[in-house]
């Protein structure tokens, strides 16, 4: 286990939503992101459960922006001798974020 902490922040969408159920009932959906305020440009996995699970699925696509809320954590591989971090928000809330140009 990693160490976990809120977050919030806009994203920019990369990839289709995956979806799969746990327990038979209880809808999960998970995709990549970026933070593009971020120098470097992070990359890490969202994932939703339940309700919000099938209206992102639903309402957001690639290369959308989204405002979103939740739990930041972080899992260390070790494979190999090297270290591979991966990282994952679990997201409580996503509200659309849309770019206007004048």
């Amino acid at each position: 286990m990693g160490n976990i902490s809120f977050i919030s922040g806009i994203v920019k969408i990369l990839e289709s939503p995956k979806q799969k159920s746990f327990d038979g009932n209880i809808l999960i959906t998970q995709f990549r992101v970026q933070f593009p305020q971020v120098r470097n440009k992070l990359v890490v996995t969202l994932t939703f459960w339940s309700n919000l699970a099938a209206d992102v699925a639903n309402y957001y696509k690639v290369t959308d922006y989204i405002l979103i809320e939740g739990y930041f954590s972080t899992q260390t591989d070790n494979l190999n001798f090297s270290t591979l971090k991966k990282f994952n928000i679990t997201v409580l809330k996503v509200y659309p974020f849309r770019l206007t140009s004048n």
